[in-house]
């Protein structure tokens, strides 16, 4: 059975208890940030922050300046362009339909950072590995919903069956319009083969900070079709042409440059 979450931004406060919730349970650092003039704190994902609340102002014609809250994450897509281009299998769908990263096979080559089109992955330079959410995998497959949606005290975010999400979904956007939200709709039914993070946004997904037309690159396709059935001999000229420019960094160091050591 395959479970999707569901973000109404139209009930998000941007309290970002979900941003907290997911450090909590994931034992994540705090990101060190200053202020730069917008409210989004942290700024951007990172290997430490797998979750954001984005806030985006937008001056409408008439009227006061509309504010748009949204929650970004993996969006765990049933086609994942990460998952397409991993050389040694670390990145894998599990059977809730959740995408995972083995950090164990992970060999930090960076190629599903550069191939999700939502710039989702995150290397993490201390432990040379990509990192981002999990799904709350350790939650989920003992029958609880992910931290964030356990957390949020308005209810924007729901968890559950596919279909029955999908349902509620397409139901919200219908209730929304027929209010005068003429530009509710969904989002993450028909892209990538579907995700596993759905939305439900009153406006245009650019102005939540989201791709309009997400596409899997051309290499990704590529890739699968041509190069994962050689993937054991790539995996080994990969790990060993990173592993010999690694050394030749620590060589290279300011120290060794001037001779004083």
């Amino acid at each position: 059975m395959r479970n999707t979450m569901l973000i109404d931004t139209t009930k998000c406060i941007a309290c970002r208890a979900c941003q907290t919730a997911c450090k909590n349970w994931n034992n994540l650092p705090a990101n060190e940030t200053a202020f730069v003039g917008q409210l989004e704190n942290p700024p951007d994902l990172s290997p430490v922050t797998w979750t954001r609340v984005t806030m985006r102002e937008h001056r409408v014609e008439t009227g006061p300046v509309k504010w748009l809250f949204a929650k970004v994450q993996c969006m765990h897509c049933s086609e994942s362009a990460c998952a397409m281009v991993c050389p040694t299998g670390a990145i894998h769908h599990t059977s809730e339909g959740t995408v995972l990263i083995d950090e164990a096979k992970c060999i930090g080559c960076n190629y599903c950072v550069g191939a999700c089109p939502f710039n989702v992955p995150r290397f993490d330079q201390i432990k040379g590995t990509v990192r981002k959410c999990t799904f709350c995998y350790d939650r989920t497959t003992n029958g609880y919903a992910p931290m964030c949606a356990k957390t949020c005290p308005t209810g924007a975010i729901t968890y559950g069956d596919r279909a029955q999400i999908v349902g509620a979904a397409f139901a919200r956007a219908a209730q929304l319009r027929a209010r005068g939200v003429s530009s509710a709709r969904t989002y993450g039914t028909d892209i990538v083969g579907g995700t596993g993070v759905l939305y439900i946004l009153r406006d245009d997904p650019v102005k939540y900070g989201l791709p309009d037309k997400p596409v899997i690159p051309l290499f990704a396709s590529v890739w699968r079709v041509l190069f994962r059935p050689i993937r054991a001999l790539a995996v080994v000229a990969l790990a060993l042409g990173l592993l010999s420019n690694r050394n030749r960094s620590k060589e290279l160091t300011p120290e060794r440059e001037e001779g004083r050591v």
